[in-house]
């Protein structure tokens, strides 16, 4: 306890002390991806509770969700179009507040037949059904003599988020208007905006708010902490940007630089904030968004924590082709980044009772690090990722981990880990080296049959001829000098012997490293889980691979494949259902790691 009591700022002790300073096993996973037996079409706010439950049966204390955020109707968590309203195609339809629900039996049926849970993709065209029905519903309660004008609960809603939700639902009513156009292409406003269309998302985000704080107190009564992923930005065309342009630069969009995995960098295409103009307002945008977002969470994942210092920036005029390639940094000049990084999580801190854990990955600069270290804020060690760059290339152990971070086997934007293991570990991306080759004019064909074992690779992935032992066979193969090859040299060395210094470092005895064994699962979580790290917090899918049983290492079993545009991007559904995780085996497995590492 006193290593990780060193961590913790006097300035920044309640949000600690809220959730306790205490090793924690936690679990990640996405609402979508969840359904239960009353579910029509997708997880619902009330199948929390039975997720809870499954946290209570495995001694797991903290579960983090994935942004809730309404996406519109671009299904995209990190691209929202709008950073306060949650989205209503969680809302249980039969759990509404003070509807006459009732009456519409027969459509609630009709509709769960037609959008059955449990397929393996989410069928999102289940959102426009349930808002239609949904509309139908609030429709016939307004006719009624308790109007919503009258109801007081709601009414107190409406005052004390009066800063977003009229503009959200304004935006909302001028989607449907102009057929889901962007803002920008909208004509001048209509007329009679104000009434009765307004007032129905306005409704729903009440009624979204009322399920989603049903399942927070019902934590907070089994004692597990509900953590929070806060977008850290929002899609250009979002209900934020069109009520408030002056907080965004819009001949910008937001990015990452090129590196090892995305040679011409990422264009994500959200406009970066104005943080001048925002100052200037006393944060009133950030700040607003910490308030509402306290209701549901005691932690929140402060997503693309680097952006807080510096953020990469594309001209909007630059062509889509070039990704991120020829982007700057914004901030441009780096002795600033540190102190702006700083007075943005000042006034985060100071206005949340919620503990922050930083999503601290990519090019991190250093100044990150002091800052997350002078605030107490936990940052984030990926197993696969916590090496010795640039050096020996070897897996860091679990106990050198910081004692203040989230120690995690897998990301969103990552394959879990048996999928890793079976498929990536020791591979080469092969668009990467293509890009390689095409800098140095050298023909990615030849030099492909040169180097790579083409029995071994597939799906996209290269895997080394085993006579490239060492860097000198891979220079002479290259026809390259060793001072026009490092970017090479980097690829072997951290790609060569993956398999065999990640089966060292977890301590597995010798032999065959090609199947992820239940055995080899086990020991990569008993390593993670006894680390360093005061939280270890893992995708849902990773703890469900401890039953042997488990399909989630078959390749593409993964939420979202980053760069990429596909219909397996955030459709994935667990093969489970909720009441079927309660009863699961593997349960007393997942209890017994936990407990035996000091997790709770």
């Amino acid at each position: 306890m006193k290593a990780y009591q060193e961590f913790l700022p006097s300035k920044f002790g309640s949000q600690w002390k809220r959730v306790g300073i205490q090793r924690r096993a936690g679990v990640a996973t996405p609402l979508f991806s969840l359904y239960s037996k009353q579910s029509i079409g997708i997880g619902e706010f009330p199948d929390l509770k039975l997720l809870i439950d499954w946290c209570v049966s495995t001694r797991i204390s903290i579960l983090q969700l994935f942004p809730m955020n309404d996406v519109g109707f671009n299904f995209r968590p990190y691209d929202a179009e709008s950073l306060f309203a949650l989205d209503p195609m969680y809302v249980s339809i039969e759990k509404l507040k003070k509807a006459p629900v009732k009456y519409f039996k027969r459509e609630i049926s009709a509709l769960r037949k037609k959008f059955p849970a449990g397929k393996p993709r989410v069928d999102y065209s289940v959102k426009m059904a349930k808002l239609a029905l949904l509309r139908q519903i609030f429709s016939a309660r307004h006719s009624e003599a308790a109007a919503e004008e009258s109801n007081k609960e709601f009414k107190n809603y409406r005052e004390k988020n009066k800063f977003w939700l009229h503009d959200y639902s304004l935006f909302r009513v001028r989607k449907d208007e102009n057929m889901q156009k962007s803002w920008e292409e909208w004509p001048s406003a209509g007329e009679g905006l104000q009434g009765r269309e307004t007032l129905f998302y306005e409704w729903l985000q009440w009624q979204a708010f009322e399920q989603f704080r049903g399942a927070q107190e019902y934590a907070r009564a089994k004692k597990i902490f509900l953590m929070g992923d806060l977008p850290f930005l929002v899609s250009r065309d979002s209900a934020d940007v069109w009520a408030h342009p002056e907080y965004f630069k819009l001949d910008l969009a937001a990015g990452a630089p090129p590196d090892l995995y995305f040679a011409k960098g990422q264009r994500w295409g959200m406009p970066p904030y104005d943080w001048t103009k925002i100052a200037g307002c006393g944060y009133d945008y950030l700040i607003e968004k910490l308030k509402y977002a306290e209701n549901f969470y005691d932690l929140f994942r402060i997503d693309h924590f680097v952006g807080i210092f510096r953020i990469w920036t594309i001209r909007r005029s630059d062509p889509a082709e070039n990704a991120g390639y020829y982007g700057a940094f914004d901030p441009p000049n780096e002795n600033e980044w540190e102190e702006h990084g700083r007075r943005v999580l000042n006034a985060v801190v100071k206005n949340t009772r919620m503990l922050p854990c930083a999503e601290d990955l990519g090019a991190v600069p250093q100044c990150s690090y002091r800052v997350l270290e002078e605030f107490g804020i936990p940052g984030m060690d990926i197993q696969r990722w916590a090496r010795d760059w640039g050096k020996t290339y070897d897996f860091m152990p679990s106990e050198n981990y910081r004692c203040n971070s989230v120690a995690t086997l897998s990301t969103h934007d990552m394959p879990p880990f048996s999928s890793w293991w079976r498929f990536e570990a020791g591979t080469v991306d092969e668009e990467l080296l293509k890009i390689k080759c095409g800098s140095r004019n050298i023909d990615f064909g030849t030099l492909k049959e040169k180097l790579f074992d083409p029995r071994k690779s597939s799906h996209g992935r290269l895997c080394w001829k085993k006579e490239i032992k060492d860097v000198s066979v891979l220079l002479e193969r290259l026809g390259l000098a060793e001072n026009e090859a490092r970017d090479f040299m980097d690829i072997y060395r951290s790609t060569y012997d993956e398999r065999e210094k990640f089966w060292r470092i977890i301590g597995m005895p010798s032999k065959s490293q090609e199947v992820c064994s239940v055995e080899l699962v086990k020991q990569v979580f008993f390593k993670i889980n006894s680390g360093a790290s005061i939280f270890s917090i893992q995708l849902l899918q990773d703890w469900l691979s401890l039953d042997g049983s488990f399909k989630g290492g078959a390749r593409g079993f993964r939420i979202n494949a980053p760069g990429t545009m596909s219909d397996k991007n955030w459709t994935l559904v667990m093969p489970y259902s909720l009441e079927k995780m309660k009863s699961l085996k593997v349960n007393k497995t997942i209890w017994e790691i936990n407990s035996q590492t000091g997790r709770s």
